[in-house]
């Protein structure tokens, strides 16, 4: 039996340990936090749970290749209840609002009754919408590994694809403030604009419409950190091993071979080394010499992080009355970073049952945008608390303004900061995606170096954009390549 090491207990790591302990090898994962889950995560503050990493799961839905997948790694089954609020999503503006709704005909006359003179333009995004949703993550082997059971992707399932593929570049070549300039209505384009991000390609503004329409897009009961524990629950089943507190500092690697990793100095011996690490930090940290392969150079010159700062809030009230997931146009500037924020986001977990005392509601909001140097520069001046707290109050008193129950009610707030990120997550710049701006195509980056034998990546940032299902298919792709390389049989039974 092969000793295999994984770096980091995130979802990609846990997903690459399972699939790899149900192939015969034993395997240790060396995670630097004390919980499971890496970006995917959630945490607690005086009786409130903070959801701080998945809001939506990509293969909730039974009909999903994807859930298989969730499956077999244990994210999901069948105790697992998954939330699909309708609408998703609402953007208030001028006293309108707008929503994405689950059914596509509702979703199409919604969208008419805010503004008919746009219906040209509603009705073939609609049209577009319904072609996405045939869209679905394949699950599929690698070329040349032995696989307890093949897995395919139907003629039925590749045709009704390719509809959809004809429209992608007309969404992939415009960002979605570019897209939704289409629209007459003020209200329409700045909802597109919300959904996935300005600068993004429409085509993510798209996609993500198409997800929750075709009923996939739920949010597993507890979250995060719930879905990583049951998936830590998995491994640990299978006779696999998770240190917790125990940071890699590099891969050791002789004679071109990974041998083993180093923790504290002390060094570890395994015959494979799967590093899950943020690979755009991994291959200029994790070795002696920076692995400068050409996708590693393409990888450092192109990619793009998306990051963010993330509110949190304990609220003494129920705010059922509130929606789930709203975003609001502030009565008051309203800067973060340096950045002045043209709306405010809030996701409100007051119908989520442990989520908050009794009668009282966990909010959250998630401000995107690279205020990185900001942050850094606070930290170096002394100023990093003060700042926190100042955009806390901010953005207390929006709330309070927007939502007068709860003024003078928040019991405890929390910021968490790209610094913050960086320091958990060990990645570049704090970031947990990758951006698809105008023009980008989906790029995905080889799972082992040419260079170093017995290594392998895994992680969101080798499938742009990212993500869960990138996290998950990229852990299963290195098991593959783990077995593969050993001439093992891979047991992953989708």
């Amino acid at each position: 039996m092969k000793k295999v090491i994984i770096v980091g207990a995130g979802i990609s790591g846990l997903t690459a340990g399972i699939y790899a302990l149900q192939s015969g090898f034993d395997v240790t994962i060396y995670e630097s936090h004390t919980i499971p889950g890496g970006a995917s995560t959630s945490w607690r503050r005086k009786g409130y749970l903070f959801e701080g990493g998945m809001h939506w799961l990509t293969g909730s839905s039974p009909k999903t290749p994807l859930n298989k997948l969730w499956r077999e790694v244990g994210a999901l089954d069948d105790g697992v209840h998954v939330y699909n609020r309708d609408p998703f999503f609402e953007f208030e503006y001028n006293g309108q609002t707008v929503g994405i709704y689950r059914d596509l005909d509702k979703l199409r006359q919604h969208f008419l009754e805010i503004s008919p003179e746009d219906e040209k333009e509603i009705i073939n995004l609609c049209k577009d919408i319904k072609k996405f949703t045939k869209i679905d993550m394949p699950i599929l082997d690698i070329r040349g590994v032995r696989v307890k059971k093949m897995s395919s992707v139907s003629l039925s399932a590749l045709f009704g694809m390719l509809p959809a593929l004809s429209r992608l570049s007309f969404y992939r070549n415009q960002t979605a403030k570019e897209f939704s300039q289409r629209f007459k209505s003020p209200l329409l384009q700045l909802f597109i604009q919300e959904i996935a991000g300005s600068d993004n390609s429409a085509i993510a503004m798209a996609v993500t419409i198409a997800t929750f329409v075709s009923g996939d897009g739920g949010y597993p009961e507890g979250g995060s950190l719930s879905m990583a524990n049951r998936m830590a629950k998995c491994f640990e089943t299978l006779g696999g091993t998770i240190q917790y507190g125990k940071s890699v500092s590099k891969v050791l690697v002789q004679n071109n071979i990974a041998c083993g990793v180093i923790i504290n100095g002390e060094q570890i011996p395994a015959d494979a080394v799967i590093v899950t690490q943020d690979t755009l930090v991994a291959i200029d940290t994790l070795f002696d010499s920076p692995i400068r392969e050409p996708w590693a150079e393409e990888m450092r010159r192109n990619t793009k992080p998306v990051l963010n700062t993330f509110i949190s809030i304990g609220v003494e009230a129920d705010l059922s009355d509130i929606p789930e997931n709203v975003t609001f146009v502030p009565d008051e500037p309203f800067i973060c970073g340096g950045i002045t924020e043209s709306a405010v986001q809030i996701n409100n977990y007051s119908g989520y049952k442990g989520y908050a005392p009794k009668g009282c509601s966990a909010i959250t909001s998630v401000i995107l945008g690279d205020s990185y140097e900001y942050w850094k520069a606070c930290k170096e001046n002394g100023t990093y608390e003060a700042e926190k707290q100042k955009l806390a109050e901010t953005f207390i008193r929006i709330l309070a303004r927007k939502y007068p129950q709860t003024d003078g009610k928040v019991a405890i707030w929390d910021v968490a900061t790209p610094l913050t990120y960086e320091r958990y997550l060990h990645s570049y710049k704090g970031s947990w995606m990758s951006m698809m701006g105008k023009g980008s195509k989906m790029k995905n980056y080889p799972s082992k170096p040419e260079s170093i034998q017995n290594v392998y990546f895994a992680g969101q940032r080798l499938m742009g954009p990212g993500g869960l299902p990138a996290a998950a298919g990229t852990g299963r792709k290195a098991a593959q390549l783990l077995c593969k390389d050993t001439d093992t049989v891979f047991q992953g039974n989708i």
